[in-house]
Parts: C-alpha cells; structure tokens; sequence
C-alpha cells in the first residue's frame, strides 16, 4: 500500500434505500444478503416480507448488543439477520453503527435498518466501526481487514447525504492512518510530503518553512525542539478559501513525530505511543482535506508545526532559555517533555503577527494531566470566550466527540513565572491548566481556544468507534462546528 493510499482509507460502500422491502428487493438480484440487521421496530414488517422470526423476538432484544434471529435454512437472498432494541438515542444509534461495521467487515452486503429521525450517526457509526489501520510486512505496508463491500442504510423518512457524513467521518480515518504511521518513516518531511499530496489533490495554497527559513525568521521554538534529531524541523501552511463573508479561521496542530523526552527522557512504556504525538498536525490536515472535498463555503488556513524531539549533541536542555516566534515571549525549559507547547507557541505567534484569523484554535496531545483529569472519554476545552466554548462542547456533542471546559484560572498563571525569563515551560503544577495559560501568552487579543486530546487521542481498545493507536479525536469536532455558526 503506497503512501497516498494512507490518505484514502478504505470505508465500506454505503447507498440507501426508503424501506426494507426495496433492499430485499434489490437484494435478490444482486446475490443476496449476507448480513441484515433490524432494529425492534423493524421486527414486523420483516415478519410481513415472510422472514421467519422466533416468536419471542421483540423480548430478546434489550440492548446495545446484536442478537442472532435467524439463519434462515435453505434462504438464497439472506444469509444471517441479527436484531438490536430501537437505539434509544443518538449514542446507541451511533454504537450500533459501530457494531454493523465491525460485524460487516470482509462481508459482500449489508443491510441495517433501525429507526430514528436523524441517521447520520448510524452511519458515522459503520465508517468508524469498520475501520482497520494498516498492517506492515517485510515489504511495506499492506491492508488490513477490509470493511464491507456493500452497506445499505434503510432510511425510512430520515433524510440522508450520505456522501457528506462519510466524507466527514473519513477525516478521522485519515487522521488515524497519518498518526499510525511508524516513526522510523514518518518525519517532519514525511509530514510535509503527505501535505503536500493533499494540497495537489485538493488545490490547496501550501507554504513550507525549511531549517534554513526557521533560522532566518526566528522560529525559535520549532529549532529548539527539533535540534537534537538529524531529521530536522518543519512548518507547513495549508490555505482554502479566501477572506469574504465567513470568519478566517486557522487551525493548528501539533506534529511532533516522535517524542522521547528529549534529555528529559520518558520511560520506555512511555514512548510506545509516542508516534501518535503528531495527533494534533494529523487532525488538522485530515479537516482541510475534508473541507476542500466538500467545498465548503469557509476561509479555513492550518498551521503544522513538525519536528522530533529526541536527544542528541545539539539537543535542547533544561535551564535553556529560548525565544519563540516574534520575540514576544522568552521561555525557560524547566523539562524538554514539555515540547509541544513550545512547537505551538511558534504557530500561534506566527498566526497571530501575520494570518488575522477570527478565531484560532490549536489541538493537541499535550498534557497527561489532561488525561488523568478526564481520562480516555472526553477532551479538555480552554477558552477565555463563553460563545466559543459553546458551539466547539455543541460541535464535539453532535458528533460523539465530549468536551469538558477547564478553567483558565488567572491565580494559576503565577505558577509560569521564571527567575531568567518570561515563562516557565513546566512548572509541574496543574500541568493541564497551566498548558493552555502558556499557550494563551501567543495568541495575542485573538478568539482562541485550546483542544487537549492527550486522553481520547488514543485508544488501548479495539471496540466500538475506536480502533487499538490513534483516533483522530477532534476532526469531526471540527468539521461540526466549520459547518456550523461561527461568530466573527
């Protein structure tokens, strides 16, 4: 599987249908059925067609879980039907979809039909649940287990864009395929690369920031976290749009392809995950991609701030002084694991002094203090503004990615102050508070908030929406919310 095709992950081939009488309808002709699933408001009519049911049907039917019905003995157009209770709500109906993907997975055709007003998430659903990251041979990277062929989503009066909810839904797929990626092939140019694929799929307005371009332009943060690898740092610019009615709005997103501490190095079960630490740049190129795919009418620009941070003979140190983008701000390295706010200073600097966005947003797996605070379920949300903390926690709701706000509590701001310089990069209180507070310092007087997704950016399970490694937690947050009112 060569590269590009990392960013085109496979989903399953999804149509739709009014009723379940036209998809088996449909089915007969077309080879059959090798899996449908009901949910127990569709038990009669499925009984009416001449599908043989156990007498008992609606009373084994209780939960979440897909119960068998029958295999129908002798049957050329169903193979299997499986039920599930109605979806009580927007959480079930997406679980549920999750289910059927995984259940479809390998399988020729698949029919769901499970009723509810809005079927979107039953179809986030069955393109997450179907997912499976690649797998790497001795000769590169081959597919993993591929999802169904065919998927038929029975929507009653539902309306549907099927087209759009998987477009969107994929982002996170390609999200999930970027971070996966072993850091012993994915680097900073790797990044810039990937980039630079979706800016010519695309026709997107791309801008790179080479070590020598760092230096003459004083990107301080960038240099200093990325100066012990030999493979050195980088900053990526992805445009669409151009200014006009819609708020500019720039992402950015943290890339550090591999972490191990620097000089402050983490324990070796720490670096295990630590090729998904690039979560942040890997979600904010997975939402432009999506937004140009879609056309989407919004000025969006992302901003990857990308190196390594590994230790070496030009390696940063505590008790270094550094001076980010703009001179704005110097910084005191108290622990080089604290990497990735410093690689974001010089972003949101930069986007501040040069892009006039209307509101700035920069994501990341930044704090573990983040995730022992919400663990693996939800994000922490920062922001100063009370309007923009609402549309991100209603965007993260309506498609199953929560948001719990923290405070940006200005006593805790103290605890950033530095004998030898303007801030202190870790001063190892109230680690994830005092991470946005740091970050606050770079974005000027603009509409900001900080996503910390260092808890749901990564999964231990393969259950459910989610898949063992990254997530892509927080792109389809984001492309919710582009789609949605922004205030300027």
């Amino acid at each position: 599987m060569p590269d590009i095709d990392l960013l085109s992950p496979p989903t399953t081939d999804l149509t739709s249908v009014p009723d379940l009488s036209s998809a088996l309808a449909d089915a007969t002709g077309e080879g059959g059925i090798d899996l449908l699933v009901v949910d127990a408001a569709h038990l009669a009519p499925l009984a009416e067609m001449g599908v043989e049911l156990p007498a008992d049907a609606e009373a084994l039917l209780t939960g979440d879980e897909l119960v068998d019905l029958t295999r129908p003995e002798g049957s050329r157009s169903i193979a299997r039907v499986v039920g599930v209770a109605t979806p009580a709500d927007t959480d079930a109906l997406r679980r549920l979809g999750a289910r059927v993907g995984r259940a479809g997975a390998g399988l020729a055709r698949v029919v769901v039909a499970a009723s509810a007003p809005d079927l979107r998430p039953l179809v986030e659903g069955l393109v997450l649940g179907g997912y499976r990251s690649a797998r790497r041979g001795p000769e590169g990277p081959v597919a993993g287990l591929e999802p169904a062929g065919a998927t038929v989503v029975v929507t009653g009066d539902a309306a549907l864009d099927l087209d759009h909810v998987t477009t969107v839904t994929a982002a996170s797929l390609l999200a999930r395929n970027l971070a996966n990626t072993p850091s012993n092939l994915k680097d900073p140019q790797w990044m810039v690369e990937r980039a630079r694929e979706v800016a010519e799929r695309r026709g997107l307005e791309m801008e790179v920031w080479e070590q020598d371009r760092l230096v003459a332009e004083g990107f301080g943060g960038l240099l200093a976290v990325g100066g012990g690898s030999t493979r050195p740092p980088r900053l990526v610019r992805l445009t669409h749009g151009t200014k006009g009615d819609a708020p500019h709005v720039v992402l950015v997103g943290k890339g550090i392809t591999f972490d191990t501490g620097g000089i402050n190095v983490k324990p070796a079960a720490g670096m295990v995950s630590m090729r998904t630490d690039m979560s942040g740049s890997a979600v904010v190129l997975s939402v432009i991609d999506a937004v140009a795919a879609l056309e989407l009418p919004v000025h969006l620009t992302v901003l990857l701030p990308l190196a390594e941070n590994t230790f070496g003979e030009a390696s940063y140190r505590p008790s270094d002084v550094i001076a980010p983008y703009g001179g704005r701000r110097t910084v005191e390295v108290t622990n080089t694991d604290a990497e990735g706010r410093i690689v974001l200073a010089d972003a949101l600097a930069y986007a501040d002094d040069h892009l006039e966005p209307d509101v700035l947003v920069d994501v990341a797996t930044l704090t573990g203090a983040a995730r022992v605070a919400l663990a693996r379920s939800m994000a922490a949300l920062f922001t100063p503004d009370d309007a923009l903390a609402g549309e991100l926690s209603e965007a993260g709701a309506a498609v199953g990615e929560p948001y719990w706000r923290l405070p940006l509590h200005e006593e805790y701001r103290e605890y950033l102050r530095s004998d030898v310089a303007d801030l202190d990069n870790a001063p190892g209180k109230v680690g994830a508070v005092t991470a946005a507070l740091f970050l606050q310092e770079f974005v000027g007087e603009r509409r900001w908030a900080h996503l910390d997704i260092a808890g749901p950016g990564r999964s231990d399970d393969d259950t459910g929406l989610l898949s063992v490694g990254a997530t892509g937690y927080g792109a389809r947050t984001l492309l919710s919310w582009l789609t949605g009112p922004r205030g300027s």
